[in-house]
């Protein structure tokens, strides 16, 4: 139930440009990206939380005002010990394509539910 409500959590803010959806990503999280490029070249980038979350903060304004949305289809829920795994299919709007996107939440060491790892793939 909390990492259902996590989850809600994220799209309403995501989907309200709310800056503050960083704050739900842990201070330890592991932010992975996928990226395919029109060459078929794909590189995979590790973004340290901090930076992150400051990109989240950065971004979001200019998302807004691009109408830069996605929608999550086809999310399973999947318990890993006291965490939980949220795997959707995340459509991007603006770009008009699909990729697998996927949460792991649970609690921190606070006991807060927070994103520990999101996991991503993108195209320019």
């Amino acid at each position: 139930d909390q990492a259902r409500a996590l989850f809600t959590r994220f799209v309403e803010m995501e989907q309200a440009y709310d800056v503050a959806i960083a704050d739900l990503h842990a201070d330890d999280a592991v932010i992975k990206n996928k990226r395919t490029y029109p060459t078929g070249e794909v590189r995979e980038l590790t973004i340290p939380p901090a930076q992150y979350k400051q990109l989240i903060r950065q971004a979001m304004p200019l998302a807004k005002s691009r109408g830069d949305r996605s929608t999550y289809s086809k999310c399973g829920y999947k318990a890993e010990g006291a965490n939980v795994r949220i795997t959707c299919s995340r459509y991007s709007e603006l770009k008009k394509y699909t990729s697998p996107y996927t949460l792991l939440v649970g609690p921190n060491r606070a006991g807060e539910w927070r994103i520990l790892e999101e996991l991503s793939e993108s195209r320019p």
